[in-house]
């Protein structure tokens, strides 16, 4: 089986809890050791840095794909596989769901939030069509689980496009749902949304 590439999305915030911390380096060290290629946003600090971390910890490849002005800032993980240059966020993202066999997303702000709810959008306009999981750690994203329940109640969203992602709530979930898939390119992923 050819070797799978997984996107993850996760914060680059320092302060984060350690709960959010040690799953990512679980998820980073789980993804390693099953013989995947993890490719991040090439943080330095936070979620980001801690599941590259785990993946390279475990042995593994850990590809990060950042924009030049970040590495300016000295944002840029200095222990990396391999760093991949791109001129802003706008390639930045382009460039990782391109490379996506699946996307995985970490608790998060602002930014996880909008790289989340796009690669959702593209997948609903099928433009992406690979499995989306996003890891709910200590249940950090229920109150946007109600919101998309409150988007689907009130009209604004298909309940059917609730299929498009699965929901994990730890580490090993990610990887029992991904050993799931059997077919990498099927829009739904064979992966229903776990209540």
């Amino acid at each position: 089986m050819e070797r799978k590439t997984i996107v993850v999305y996760g914060a680059s915030s320092a302060d984060v809890e350690p709960v959010f911390k040690d799953a990512a380096y679980s998820l980073g060290s789980l993804i390693a050791s099953a013989g995947m290629t993890l490719v991040t946003g090439a943080g330095s600090t936070g979620l980001m840095a801690a599941v590259e971390d785990g993946a390279l910890d475990a042995g593994g490849k850990a590809v990060g794909i950042i924009p030049k002005f970040m590495i300016d800032k000295g944002w840029l993980h200095q222990g990396l596989s391999e760093v991949i240059v791109t001129e802003n966020m706008h390639e930045r993202k382009r460039m990782m769901s391109k490379m996506a066999d699946a996307v995985i997303a970490l608790p998060g702000g602002t930014g996880t939030f909008e790289e989340l709810f796009e690669i959702i959008t593209w997948k609903m306009l099928g433009l992406f069509v690979k499995p989306i999981i996003i890891l709910n750690t200590d249940n950090y994203y229920q109150p946007i689980f109600e919101m998309l329940d409150r988007t689907t109640e009130r009209g604004f969203m298909n309940p059917v496009f609730k299929r498009l992602w699965a929901i994990a709530d730890t580490p090993q979930q990610v990887m029992e749902l991904l050993d799931s898939i059997s077919d990498w390119n099927d829009v739904t992923s064979k992966i229903l949304v776990k209540k």
